[in-house]
């Protein structure tokens, strides 16, 4: 008997023959546009009809848009792995992309079509996302990945939260920002820590024998996760409260101590696999500056969250986005110059955007190089990895 193709012959556009390929290409080409967007917005540049202040608007984009659809590329390509079954591809995907994109335009024209239309529109692609994956790992019977499940759930309740407040019935776009935000960095903390050590180790093995492999998962990892959840927790439920800071130390110390069993430093010579360590370094260095920032009170408390976001989240997308793309369209798993340049530009996008608070009359300055570095990073990935996802491999 033949062995069942990887995936299925798909006659249309080869934009839409691997989940990867529209959603990696859209939220590379939302995440330079939104930024942007947004400081415009902020400095009365622009005028929109947004439904959401601008900061609000502008969190909410980057964590339900930009993000939302980077795991959903990830998720796409993934779950075939996990479940053995055919991956999403043609038509459904054509639709699903339909549905994100309908999302941006929605919150761009909340104003003009209204709170409610926007609602429905924006949550029609969590929904049917959630969906689609959970009828995979359900027939896969694939239960060790049920948290990805959690996880959906999860930004479509941080999704509804804002949009509930945008509709004037209570205040929770905050608290539905933050859900959003610590379930991506929860994404990051568990699935960076299954590919990061074995990814690493298999350099590793190939490369530099002579060093000794990452340490395999044990209890410093459990207990590291499980830290991570509790400081995600009381980010969401009680930001300011006695436990907080406590809880982030605890777990900026644990990732930290995690990462180091990872031989991060053997990996330099490849930027393709160091930036995955740089990632989730951000992660850790996120926490921990949450933690210290309620006993040092000239740190900005947007200091913290800018290290978890555009350095932690901002950087791993990067990397896993190139990584992916690279190994499901037959190139060597290497970067090159471009692709180099792009993780050096995200990782000036957090300097510039951590420093911007303490930069005093020069804030908007700071800002608009962070937001510029950015920008930039996702056009020179859209620009070199573009043409991998418009044609087909061969």
């Amino acid at each position: 008997m033949n062995a069942i193709p990887r995936y299925r012959i798909w006659h249309g556009p080869a934009l839409f023959a691997a989940g990867y390929r529209p959603f990696f290409f859209l939220s590379a080409l939302w995440a330079a546009l939104a930024v942007p967007v947004w400081i415009a917005l902020f400095t009365n540049a622009l005028n929109l009809p947004v439904a959401l202040p601008p900061v609000i608007w502008h969190v909410h984009e980057m964590v339900f848009g930009f993000g939302a659809a980077t795991v959903a590329g990830f998720l796409l390509t993934a779950i075939p792995n996990w479940t053995g079954r055919m991956p999403l591809q043609g038509w459904p995907l054509v639709g699903l992309a339909a549905l994100w994109l309908a999302g941006r335009a929605a919150c761009l024209t909340a104003g003009l079509i209204g709170p409610a239309a926007a609602m429905i529109a924006d949550l029609a692609f969590p929904a049917v996302f959630l969906g689609v994956v959970a009828r995979e790992i359900i027939a896969g019977r694939n239960w060790r990945n049920l948290p990805m499940l959690g996880a959906l759930a999860a930004l479509l309740i941080g999704n509804s939260l804002v949009h509930l407040a945008a509709l004037g019935l209570c205040d929770t776009a905050d608290i539905g920002n933050r859900l959003g935000v610590a379930t991506l960095l929860a994404l990051i903390s568990l699935i960076g820590g299954r590919i990061i050590p074995s990814f690493t180790r298999n350099w590793l093995v190939k490369q530099r024998p002579e060093i000794a492999p990452p340490s395999p998962f044990g209890m410093i990892d459990q207990a590291a996760l499980t830290l991570v959840i509790v400081a995600l927790v009381f980010l969401v439920v009680a930001p300011t409260g006695p436990v907080m800071p406590l809880a982030a130390l605890a777990a900026g110390s644990a990732l930290l101590l995690r990462l180091r069993r990872w031989r991060g430093w053997a990996t330099r010579r490849e930027p393709l696999l160091f930036v995955l360590h740089l990632g989730y370094g951000w992660l850790a260095f996120g926490f921990l500056v949450l933690g210290l920032g309620t006993f040092l009170p000239w740190l900005p408390q947007t200091t913290a969250l800018h290290a978890l976001t555009v350095g932690a989240i901002g950087t791993m997308t990067l990397a896993v986005m190139t990584r992916a793309t690279l190994g499901h369209s037959g190139r060597p798993l290497t970067a090159g110059v471009g692709t180099t340049i792009i993780y050096a530009l995200v990782t000036l996008a957090a300097v510039f955007r951590l420093s911007a608070p303490l930069a005093g009359a020069k804030y908007l300055l700071v800002l608009a190089l962070a937001g510029t570095a950015w920008s930039a990073a996702f056009v020179l990935f859209a620009g070199l990895y573009g043409p991998l996802f418009v044609r087909s491999r061969r």
